[in-house]
């Protein structure tokens, strides 16, 4: 069998830090559900917004940091968004929470962003092997040392699923552990139309 480990948990405590930084002994079952009550609240208000992470930390007072690509959309007009969302907040915890948006200055470099954007390229029915390389391209272009999309199922309206991988590499280690790595996965519901007859 495959020993294949997750590349984000194989560096956690290395190099990328926990995504919930907290301790508790009685009652973490209670905050570890608050956790993903919170990450689900956010994922759900902000899915437009270009959400690249979320970190919970608990020291006296939650705070949330929302790492976006569009800070703007998040805080919204004169900070209407931020507030309800930290009332939303609130109310799941039941204590204050602290918000913090925090801009992402090259989305083309985020692994979760540009697995974003070809899914929401994809659901505009633009050509798959077209979203891979324009987003191979554009994270060169921004100086990711290397760069692999993969992206499977019913590819094009196919009736067998397939999948289909690209690369472009500079110098691109994938066993170690490295610095700047980062990886991502988007699932996405498609409703397919068979492809056209030639």
């Amino acid at each position: 069998m495959g020993q294949k480990i997750h590349p984000e948990g194989f560096r956690v405590g290395y190099i990328h830090d926990w995504k919930s930084n907290w301790f508790a002994e009685k009652e973490f079952a209670d905050l570890l559900m608050q956790d993903l009550a919170i990450r689900d609240h956010i994922e759900n208000k902000l899915a437009h917004a270009g959400l690249s992470d979320i970190t919970i930390q608990r020291r006296g007072e939650v705070a949330v940091d929302i790492h976006t690509a569009r800070p703007g959309i998040v805080i919204g007009k004169s900070g209407s968004e931020v507030d309800a969302l930290r009332k939303d907040l609130h109310k799941i915890t039941g204590t204050p929470v602290k918000v913090n948006i925090r801009e992402v200055k090259r989305p083309e470099l985020d692994a979760k962003l540009v697995a974003q954007s070809i899914a929401e390229q994809l659901q505009n029915r633009v050509a798959f092997r077209r979203a891979m390389k324009r987003a191979l391209t554009s994270a060169m272009r921004s100086g990711a040392k290397g760069v692999k999309v993969q992206i499977s199922g019913r590819l094009g309206g196919a009736e067998m699923a397939r999948t289909e991988a690209a690369a472009e590499v500079y110098q691109l280690v994938q066993d170690g552990i490295v610095r700047g790595m980062s990886f991502s996965g988007q699932f996405l519901a498609t409703t397919d139309q068979k492809p056209a007859k030639r």
